[in-house]
């Protein structure tokens, strides 16, 4: 199935930035399209944290269960999340780069079952949409890790 890469520069560093894009208990609050988080793991974001993403997307509201399978702070994270036969991995690397941090955002899917397979070509339409999706979040995140950064 289709993926894409999309990249932003914040000017922040890694470490800043890093803690402005994992942090869930805030990403409501940052992202617009996201009505609620729900933390389902106790403790800290890690490897093996489980949450709950509820989205607004194509005017609907839509929830999905997702878990961290990388989380290295100032460098990486990853998670995966399985809905309707597809498999979505989202990657989120930080770099140094300047004084600031190149974030690069990589989304993939896969899918799991006939079914989905008989939908990829419409997965192929939809890349563009979820590609543009990725760049508003992320323009969202820079702004709050760079409106962070002056604050302090």
């Amino acid at each position: 199935m289709p993926g894409f890469t999309v990249s932003q520069t914040v000017a922040a560093p890694p470490a800043e930035t890093f803690a402005v894009f994992s942090d869930l208990d805030h990403a409501a609050g940052r992202i617009a399209e996201i009505v609620r988080i729900e933390k389902l793991t106790p403790g800290p974001v890690g490897v093996g944290t489980r949450f709950k993403e509820t989205r607004v997307m194509f005017g609907r509201e839509a929830t999905e269960t997702f878990e961290f399978t990388e989380y290295t702070p100032g460098v990486a994270y990853a998670f995966v999340g399985v809905n309707c036969g597809v498999e979505y991995r989202c990657r989120f690397a930080f770099a140094p780069e300047g004084a600031g941090t190149r974030v690069d955002v990589t989304f993939r899917t896969r899918a799991l079952n006939l079914w989905a397979k008989l939908f990829t070509p419409l997965a192929y339409l939809m890349r563009g949409m979820m590609r543009r999706c990725m760049a508003r979040d992320l323009d969202q995140l820079r702004a709050a890790a760079e409106a962070r950064r002056q604050a302090a």
